[in-house]
């Protein structure tokens, strides 16, 4: 890997699409998974890689919104290699059923589905549901997927994390509130780091068997991920982005050479964020910000241990 110590810059920004990211792309013999693609950024991110020519699998709740975003994204693509997978991350039997059927190698794993900001709730083993489904389900996932990814020769892991994760470290001593008042948006928070302490300590591990991951920031989006806040971004509307947009820098993640040889790094408007040494208040920081508490390696370390034994 590159050392951490050089920050990656891309000629892509803000406004970047991902369209523009695959522009000069081929993708062909190449297969990709992304979770939550039937809305939202997960839709243009697989459309993104279709556009480019891999073979994209749709992992989804509802297979059958799969199979309707597969056929319009073959549709406005015109690569037949687009298919859908039902895929419930909160249900360890789903994934085992995933995993078990998928074949051949894995050159891009996309972890973009989540929800946010949900009422509270927990998983039959007592995991909150936040951290549930948008870390441990994908941590889960990947590990399961761990040996196609290998057989790829030179794969990439994708964590979707949000500026969200500004709001909270991961609590080790009461991931799942079980002693603090639950709060939806610091266990959303909380989350998140998960996701980018994944891609940290994924990299630390597999980087030998060609697997690198990083994680991102895509930005503020109008998608239903915000249906337990009011159903709107409140972010103001001249720092908002297109789900186009906003699969930018997934995509640049997923498949740019830009990022060859690069792991364990957070990303915002498609370039490595900056850490911070508080979370900044307003809506024109936090977007390109980092805490280093999501990418410190002994944090990292601690969740894989602690997320280990949770799916074993």
């Amino acid at each position: 890997m590159t050392s951490i110590t050089t920050p990656i810059t891309t000629p892509f920004g803000f406004h970047s699409t991902a369209a523009e990211v695959v522009a000069d792309l081929d993708l062909s013999g190449k297969q990709a998974i992304v979770t939550g693609a039937a809305s939202g950024i997960g839709v243009e991110t697989a459309r993104a890689l279709a556009s480019a020519g891999a073979e994209v699998t749709l992992a989804v709740r509802n297979p059958q919104a799969g199979a309707d975003i597969a056929a319009e994204i073959t549709a406005s693509t015109g690569n037949p290699a687009v298919h859908a997978a039902q895929l419930e991350l909160t249900s360890r039997p789903s994934i085992y059923r995933f995993v078990g059927s998928w074949r051949g190698p894995l050159h891009m794993l996309v972890n973009n589905a989540g929800v946010m900001a949900s009422p509270e709730g927990h998983t039959d083993e007592g995991w909150e549901s936040q951290f549930a489904t948008n870390h441990l389900g994908h941590f889960a996932l990947a590990l399961g997927l761990q040996p196609a990814l290998a057989a790829a020769n030179g794969s990439r892991i994708v964590a979707v994390s949000s500026s969200g994760h500004l709001w909270s470290p991961v609590v080790f001593d009461d991931i799942n509130f079980r002693f603090r008042p639950y709060d939806p948006l610091l266990a959303y928070g909380q989350s998140k780091t998960a996701a980018v302490l994944f891609a940290v300590e994924a990299s630390t591990r597999w980087s030998e068997d060609g697997i690198l991951a990083n994680a991102l920031n895509p930005g503020a989006i109008q998608t239903n991920l915000q249906r337990h806040v009011g159903g709107t971004v409140r972010t103001p509307l001249e720092l908002q982005k297109s789900p186009q947009q906003g699969a930018a820098t997934s995509v640049l993640l997923a498949a740019s050479p830009l990022l060859e040889g690069i792991g364990g790094r957070y990303f915002a408007d498609c370039n490595q964020a900056t850490p911070v040494d508080h979370r900044p208040e307003g809506f024109t920081e936090p977007a390109t910000a980092v805490a280093p508490y999501a990418l410190d390696p002994e944090n990292a370390r601690r969740l894989w241990e602690l997320s280990l034994a949770a799916v074993s």
